[in-house]
C-alpha cells in the first residue's frame, strides 16, 4: 500500500500496490502492521456499507464524540464519490482544514479518516457503494454532525444538478467548538 498524507493532520489517501500477471492482480487493502507503522488505528470493530442510488447525494459531515470517537477506512465499491475529511480537533496543526478526493471503483484508493475528524460524501456515479472500516461500535448517545455547506468549514463540493440530504443532515446547527466535545 501507499500511504500519501494529506493537509489534514493524520489524513491519508492509501493507494494499492496491485502486483499482477495474465490472471489480473493482487493487491493488499489492509495490513494491521503498516497502519501501526504510520501510527495509525488499525483496529476493525465494524464494517459498513452504503447504497446511494441517485448522483449528488450527500452523507455527512459525521463524527462521534469521545469516548467514542471513531477512524474510518472509506473505499468506493462501485461507483465514484467525492470523499471529505474535516477536522475538528482543536489541539490538531490542521484544526478546521479539510480535504476532499475521488474516490472510485476503479482507482480502488481509499482515505483514512483520524478519530477526531467529521466525514462525508457526495456520490458522482449513479448506484454508488461506500465501504467504511470503523474502529469503534456505533453508539447513538455520541452521534455528531456539522452541516455539509457550514461557512465556518468552506468546504468545496462537485457541481450537482440536483442534491439528495437527508433531513438530519441538513438540520445540524451552525459550527460550535463545544459541539464536538459534548
Amino acid at each position: 500500500m501507499i500511504f500519501n498524507e494529506t493537509k489534514v493532520e493524520g489524513a491519508f489517501v492509501i493507494d494499492l500496490e496491485p502486483r499482477g500477471d495474465e490472471r489480473g492482480f493482487f493487491a493488499r487493502a489492509f495490513c494491521r502492521r503498516e497502519f501501526e507503522q504510520r501510527g495509525l488505528n488499525p483496529d476493525v470493530a465494524q464494517c459498513n456499507l452504503s447504497l446511494s442510488a441517485h448522483v449528488g447525494t450527500l452523507r455527512g459531515m459525521h463524527f462521534q464524540r469521545a469516548p467514542h470517537e471513531e477512524a474510518k477506512l472509506v473505499r468506493c465499491t462501485r461507483g465514484s464519490l467525492w470523499d471529505v475529511v474535516l477536522d475538528l480537533r482543536p489541539e490538531s496543526r490542521s484544526y478546521l482544514s479539510w480535504y476532499g478526493v475521488e474516490l472510485t471503483a476503479d482507482n480502488r484508493r481509499m482515505l483514512y479518516v483520524p478519530k477526531g475528524c467529521a466525514h462525508g460524501f457526495q456520490t458522482l456515479a449513479p448506484d454508488t457503494e461506500a465501504f467504511y472500516q470503523v474502529s469503534a461500535s456505533y453508539a447513538p448517545e455520541a452521534e455528531g454532525g456539522v452541516r455539509w455547506n457550514d461557512p465556518a468549514f468552506g468546504l468545496e463540493w462537485p457541481e450537482a444538478a440536483e442534491r439528495t440530504i437527508s433531513a438530519k443532515d441538513l438540520s445540524w446547527p451552525d459550527y460550535q467548538p463545544e459541539d464536538v466535545t459534548t
